[in-house]
């Protein structure tokens, strides 16, 4: 665990530093500063610098968070918006965010997913197979709907 730290020349150091690591969100930022033991009035006073001076951009933390989980972790969108919720950014900056992912690669990385896990499933019974499928690509994130039609067109 970290100790507290109460200068705050020193506080404003580290999270520049943390925000310059990689793309931070208000609320991871106002988290760190938590932890750093600097009160609520000062660290949203530190916020608003770290705004204007660019370091934290809750747009542009959703964008590269969406596009990473996606391309990486291969999450799909419900996954993708309940994680940003829970880190408080705005609707309309998840919205943007999710349309940077092309619907063609989205519907690929699906196929790709079911394939694969298909490939691992043993079970004889198709509806089970269809039902753990199915049961694996909504954990993922997927849309019930887009995820039946998917597995639909697998046959």
């Amino acid at each position: 665990m970290e100790s507290k730290i109460y200068d705050i020349k020193r506080s404003k150091f580290l999270i520049r530093n943390y925000c310059a690591k990689s793309d931070r969100c208000q609320f991871q930022v106002l988290e760190k500063l938590k932890a750093y033991g600097v009160s609520d009035g000062v660290s949203e006073d530190i916020l608003i610098e770290l705004i204007q001076e660019d370091y934290v951009n809750d747009q542009r933390f959703a964008d590269s968070f969406c596009s990473g989980k996606f391309k990486i972790k291969k999450w799909g969108r419900k996954k993708i918006v309940f994680e940003l919720k829970k880190l408080k950014i705005s609707r309309v900056c998840i919205d943007s965010a999710l349309k940077t992912i092309d619907f063609d690669d989205y519907i690929s990385v699906a196929n790709d997913l079911i394939q694969k896990k298909s490939l691992t499933l043993k079970d004889k019974n198709i509806f089970t197979k269809k039902k753990k499928l199915a049961d694996y690509m909504m954990r993922k994130g997927y849309e019930s709907e887009f995820v039946w039609d998917c597995i639909r067109q697998l046959n």
